[in-house]
């Protein structure tokens, strides 16, 4: 049930729920807004309705208007949002410390607000999120890297990737994980519309987020590419067979500064016709 309803004495009849879902399954009865019994089962649970109210006199699938957040006046500056994604970095030195456990909670549950194909919400968080737990994996996975290293079975083609392992095995120094405290791996089932790009749109949210919030991230592809040579790891983190291994990315409170945005040539763009 989506449990539509519509607060009759607020509501001012503008049809704007009417004319901004998506699936077109908004009609009117009566003068209000209404969605028929036999046209509930093609709504998307975008939650479009309860949103471009004006008046919040819409509800949906037993949520209430009154509990969002408004917009108007809470939206970030344009102008710092740019600097934001312009001086966002790559960071690869960690402080050797936990992420606030009630931050990383409100990023995760930020961030699974992303868009989605076909408004799927199925993207899954996997979330290392004690230093502890993933000095322990990491030291698992560099383990089965080295053993897959001595009898020759990781790839030519990844002979870039196989330095890395061998700096480990040597040295101890962790140019995979990064010695990052946090790890996140967003992964989808392979059977909705788009699992990878909703994986990596969710991350760029998180990562975005996280860094507005005074964290580092990185995205890891090395630690993708550990997962998929040592598909052991990746059950032992309780990955569902069924799903897409969409990206993982490292995070923690940053041991680096950074001062300034970077300066890149103009953005490519073409413009046809």
């Amino acid at each position: 049930m989506l449990q539509f309803q519509v607060n009759k004495p607020a509501c001012i009849r503008c049809g704007e729920c009417v004319f901004d879902c998506p699936s077109r399954i908004i009609g009117v009865e009566e003068g209000y807004p209404a969605i028929p019994a036999e046209k509930e089962s093609a709504c998307i649970r975008c939650e479009h309705c309860l949103t471009v109210c004006p008046t919040g006199a819409v509800s949906i699938l037993g949520y209430q208007p009154a509990e969002s957040r408004l917009l108007e006046g809470n939206l970030p500056d344009a102008s710092q949002l740019e600097t934001l994604i312009k001086g966002r970095r790559s960071v690869r030195r960690y402080q050797e410390e936990n992420v606030d456990p009630e931050l990383m909670q409100r990023l995760l549950e930020a961030a699974w607000h992303a868009p989605t194909g076909v408004n799927s919400r199925q993207v899954r968080f996997t979330v290392i999120d004690d230093r502890e737990k993933l000095s322990r994996l990491r030291d698992e996975v560099m383990a089965g890297l080295v053993q897959l290293q001595k009898e020759n079975r990781i790839p030519r083609e990844m002979a870039y990737f196989s330095r890395f392992v061998r700096v480990w095995e040597r040295q101890k120094v962790d140019l995979i994980f990064r010695n990052a405290p946090h790890l996140l791996i967003a992964t989808a089932p392979k059977g909705v519309a788009c699992p990878k790009e909703d994986c990596l749109i969710a991350l760029s949210y998180f990562e975005l987020l996280a860094q507005s919030s005074g964290l580092g991230t990185v995205w890891n592809g090395l630690v993708k590419w550990a997962f998929d040579l040592l598909p052991e790891a990746r059950e032992k983190l309780g990955i569902p067979e069924d799903h897409l291994f969409g990206y993982s990315m490292s995070f923690g409170m940053p041991a680096v500064r950074y001062f300034r945005t970077v300066q890149h040539a103009p953005a490519i763009i073409h413009r046809p016709m």
